[in-house]
């Protein structure tokens, strides 16, 4: 006997009798304990205790054999207290089953798992915090191979996407089809380096306005305009039916009488005018046009040959052929259905903008337009450019499709590998595929009908407070955290630095995964967020061991430690095994390669196998594999827990 009388009850805490008096023998810090009396049975948790008093916080009361959070009535003095039993406890920690999942085994009682809802956990955002090294990646990747190994449910519909900032999630989610046949994994990346990588192609027509102005880095509100129009120009120019074509020798007509009119020099208006013809030109407008004169003939380019006395010498007949193509009757024709223009294509149309809008004589807004030219034209010069595609017209449809399509099937994970882009075109892409994927969600008939998952490993390089609401009005992480919940689109981010994330976002999680933090500014940023967090919680989630996180949020009936085991494969994401490094003989810097072993990445010829040691020496994640059960004769909360 342990728990004598009620002392007395302050705020939500009891003082109790301690009438061990000093022979505990085991470690009752933490575990649960009921009030009861009559029909009323009040959990509690035992939060300090000494010779003479223990305190034990009240958490909830059951109702019958279910458990509601709160406490509206306290229990009496002369409540009989005692430890929870296994029936009891299996309410809180819940059972596996076809609703359900394994997320680790319980750090407070041996031999029972913690089984959250799936509903309750993935129907709403999630966020998994923690130190770089304290298992979050290792903590993820269990958990996703849970998922798909629960022998109770086929998870074929799923869909998640995780965008990889360091490649980690290969080798932990590459075999998943040998779970099931009917499970397949698929990785797409800026970098192929083996024949079943995708790389990734975003098609250039999906491109809104919104999703230019952020590839861009636009800043002003007077750029969205012209990007606006140069986009409206590229669809136009795209096509050739007779109605575009019309309108096209309109527009550049527009544009050439307005520089020959203009006070430029001759040789300077030759130049802007040959710039047109070579970013926009038709039949009628192009270098070798022939201009038809009074018994002989011209090409276009000979018409602005310049005299000696500096004017065109042929200004009177080619001033007569543009202005014939100048019809006011036009009014702006609709852009072509189905039309696709490549990023090269694009900066054509901005150039045509620049120069038949009249910009130069803004030099204000030239100077805005010219750095967005300046930007788009490093991306089609660089890399970059590879990663979007203008070949073809795709829909929102056919890209989502393709996106998923795998193996003459369909890929329940999807991994998008960012790590060879700097951070800035990294977070545009991850913006411009979660909002593809939400307008998709949006646009189905039955709302919510297809759940996707996106999984933001080191989220705080895309979830940013940045510019995006003040240029464009929203943020599209913003925009899916308040809305995307109704639609089917769920936020999961992963981070070490929950401070520098978006305030919106973290306040629409409803469920938690905190691993060791000890940053005090990540802390207290946590703590001001999430107003409903106990200083217990923080102060547990302080001393935690690596690969143990502390679960709370709508999913859990109560905050509990959770010891996940490790996951099979691992991620690529332990650390440099400096030791065997260090050890090797010396190498010339050309003789080094560095390739990866295992999920380590070290010199070639090193025989200590990094992996191998990081196991047998880091136990942190074994757990149990032993199913909950409910039979109070067969739990001791108790037993293995040591002396004090």
């Amino acid at each position: 006997m342990i728990f004598g009388k009620i002392l007395y009850i302050s705020d939500n805490i009891a003082h109790v009798e301690n009438v061990s008096k000093g022979t505990i023998t085991a470690d009752l810090m933490n575990i649960h304990v009921i009030f009861e009396e009559n029909d009323q049975r009040i959990l509690g948790e035992v939060i300090e205790l000494n010779d003479n008093e223990i305190k034990i916080r009240f958490l909830g009361e059951y109702m019958g054999k279910r458990y509601v959070n709160g406490v509206i009535r306290k229990p009496l003095l002369s409540s009989k207290i005692r430890v929870i039993n296994g029936e009891e406890l299996v309410e809180l920690v819940g059972a596996l089953s076809e609703k359900s999942f394994v997320l680790g085994s319980s750090a407070t009682y041996k031999g029972f798992q913690i089984c959250p809802d799936i509903n309750s956990l993935f129907s709403n955002h999630l966020a998994i915090f923690g130190n770089s090294g304290s298992g979050k990646s290792c903590g993820v990747s269990r958990i996703i191979q849970n998922i798909f190994s629960n022998p109770k449910m086929t998870t074929y519909n799923a869909n998640m996407f995780f965008f990889d900032a360091y490649g980690e999630y290969k080798n932990a989610f590459g075999s998943l089809n040998k779970i099931n046949p009917n499970y397949s994994y698929k990785f797409i990346t800026t970098n192929p380096q083996e024949p079943t990588d995708y790389l990734l192609k975003i098609p250039v027509n999906l491109l809104t306005l919104d999703d230019v102005a952020l590839l861009l880095q636009a800043s002003t509100h007077s750029q969205l305009p012209i990007l606006e129009r140069s986009i409206k120009y590229a669809k136009i120019f795209s096509s050739d039916n007779e109605e575009v074509i019309k309108y096209k020798n309109h527009l550049i007509a527009k544009a050439l009488i307005a520089i020959l009119f203009s006070n430029m020099t001759t040789s300077y208006k030759k130049n802007e005018i040959f710039k047109v013809i070579e970013v926009c030109h038709t039949k009628e407008f192009n270098f070798d046009s022939v201009i038809p004169g009074l018994g002989y003939t011209r090409s276009f380019s000979e018409c602005f040959e310049i005299d000696s006395n500096g004017n065109f010498g042929e200004s009177v007949l080619i001033t007569e052929y543009i202005l014939k193509h100048i019809d006011e009757s036009i009014v702006e024709i609709k852009e072509p259905e189905n039309s696709f223009y490549t990023l090269r294509e694009l900066a054509d149309a901005l150039e045509f903008v620049l120069i038949s809008e009249g910009f130069q004589g803004n030099q204000m807004m030239y100077n805005e337009a010219m750095i967005l030219q300046v930007r788009l034209n490093t991306i089609i010069s660089g890399p970059v450019n590879n990663y979007f595609d203008g070949s073809k017209h795709t829909s929102t449809n056919e890209f989502i499709n393709e996106l998923v399509k795998h193996n003459n099937g369909r890929a329940q994970i999807v991994n998008i590998n960012l790590e060879d882009i700097d951070d800035a075109i990294a977070k545009v892409i991850v913006k411009i595929i979660s909002k593809l994927l939400f307008d998709y969600s949006k646009g189905l008939k039955e709302r919510a009908s297809i759940p996707f998952h996106l999984f933001l490993e080191e989220a705080h390089r895309y979830i940013q407070q940045d510019t995006d609401t003040f240029l464009l009005g929203y943020n599209i992480f913003d925009r899916i955290a308040k809305e995307g919940r109704k639609y089917g689109v769920m936020l999961d981010i992963i981070s070490q630095r929950p401070v520098e994330i978006s305030d919106t976002v973290i306040a629409q999680c409803s469920n938690f995964l905190i691993f060791k933090m000890t940053h005090p500014k990540d802390i207290k940023y946590i703590e001001e967020m999430l107003p409903n967090i106990s200083s217990d919680v923080i102060e547990k989630q302080k001393v935690l061991q690596p690969g143990n996180c502390v679960a709370f949020g709508s999913a859990f009936k109560i905050p509990m430690i959770c010891k996940l085991e490790m996951p099979d494969p691992m991620p690529y994401s332990t650390n440099c095994n400096v030791s065997g490094l260090w050890g090797e003989e010396p190498k010339m810097a050309t003789q080094v390669e560095v390739t990866p072993v295992e999920n380590n990445y070290v010199t070639e010829g090193v025989a200590t196998n990094a992996l191998e040691e990081s196991m047998q020496a880091d136990t942190i994640f074994n757990g149990d594999n032993t199913s909950n059960s409910g039979a109070d004769a067969e739990f001791n909360p108790m037993s293995g827990m040591g002396e004090i």
